[in-house]
């Protein structure tokens, strides 16, 4: 087998390695190897046992982070918890960092969370994994409404209503609309400002 893989993400079917002999990673021993300093300087998550490198981040998905953050924080301080890149422990083989995540306001110091409101993930390089086992993941955790800041499309597409692991509607907000939170509808977020 030519060829060296430093990440599994290269590897198209990581089952096809050797399928009776992989072993996903459990989000505990994850959370242990991360506690050691097993990853120090690496900026990476936990997709379905298996530790996936996150892209590094260009200036206009950070500003779409900031300017986020910025509106969300004020509007639902006291109600929910705004938590940026940070991660969610979504079952026991998966946790990611969403760019923004909407939880329960809640003591966070011990355990990440384990239900969130809303999640969010700005895209342009990881539009298609944004669509594909993000929006899996995220439905099958029960998340009940997750946005996409589609950069390349210049929209942010709203997917609500998890079921069998998808989300069964879709609603895209284009230039000159506001999107809103369904868990706290008077949030509201003009998507020309988090496009740019």
């Amino acid at each position: 087998m030519g060829g060296r893989h430093d990440n599994l993400e290269e590897v198209s079917d990581v089952q096809a390695i050797a399928p009776e002999r992989v072993r996903p990673l459990k989000r505990s021993e994850f959370d242990q190897l991360v506690a050691l300093g097993a990853f120090e300087h690496e900026n990476l998550e936990l997709l379905y046992g298996v530790i996936v490198r996150m892209p590094p981040i260009g200036a206009p998905h950070s500003w779409s982070v900031q300017v986020l953050n910025e509106q969300l924080t004020p509007k639902l301080l006291g109600r929910a918890t705004v938590r940026v890149g940070l991660p969610f422990a979504a079952d026991d083989a998966s946790e990611p960092q969403p760019d923004v995540a909407i939880a329960a306001c809640g003591d966070y110091r011990r355990e990440h969370p384990r239900a969130l409101l809303a999640a969010i993930e700005v895209a342009d390089a990881s539009l298609s994994g944004d669509r594909g086992i993000k929006a899996r993941l995220y439905a099958e955790a029960g998340v009940p409404e997750y946005w996409i800041v589609n950069l390349r499309d210049r929209v942010i597409e709203v997917r609500t209503g998890p079921a069998a692991g998808a989300y069964t509607e879709v609603a895209i907000y284009r230039a000159g609309e506001v999107v809103r939170l369904a868990a706290f509808p008077d949030v509201q977020i003009p998507v020309d400002d988090v496009i740019g």
